[in-house]
């Protein structure tokens, strides 16, 4: 009975060990070489991505989505159009939109006042990107036809990439 419990302890830290060298030290590893792969990096600073959508401060940008998420996490709210927490949110959202852009209510774009789901999102309608040009082209100075062109360029099928045409938009001031 002795043997059998020596065998199966070492049986189990084996496993252990075996585990903590795979999870502990293996799997970090990993992870952080695959974080140093070129095009993520350059010149030792991380180089962003237009597939998260940051959203900047300022009348001079674009807006995403509103996110239920705080970087570096990301998330949803998980609550629905039935939630009366919810549906107070999105009334503030709206409103708030519709005061910031100078338009009625009903103008406001639904993707305008609601999060995606990762609540990260880099896209948002046609519509809102079309709803946010006068006062980008105010802020910025650039004609508004030339703000138009920009949002065009980075349209793609039903979507706007906000974090792609930002850049466009610093370059072009």
């Amino acid at each position: 009975m002795l043997t059998a419990f020596r065998k199966q302890t070492a049986a189990g830290l084996r496993v252990l060990l075996v585990l903590t060298v795979l999870t502990g030290i293996l799997y970090p590893a990993g992870i952080w070489l695959v974080s140093r792969v070129p095009g993520l990096y350059a010149n030792a600073e991380a180089v962003d991505t237009t597939l998260v959508g940051v959203d900047r401060e300022g009348d001079q940008w674009f807006h995403t989505r509103p996110s239920a998420a705080t970087l570096p996490a990301s998330g949803g709210s998980n609550k629905s159009e039935v939630d009366s927490d919810y549906t107070a949110v999105v009334a503030e959202r709206r409103a708030a939109v519709a005061r910031r852009e100078g338009v009625a209510e009903d103008q406001v774009p639904q993707d305008a006042v609601t999060a995606s789901a990762s609540g990260l999102d880099p896209h948002i309608s046609p519509a809102y990107a079309e709803l946010q040009v006068p006062r980008v082209a105010k802020a910025t100075g650039l004609p508004e036809q030339r703000v138009r062109d920009l949002v065009a360029e980075h349209t793609s099928g039903t979507v706007v990439n906000v974090t792609a045409l930002n850049r466009a938009l610093e370059a072009a001031e």
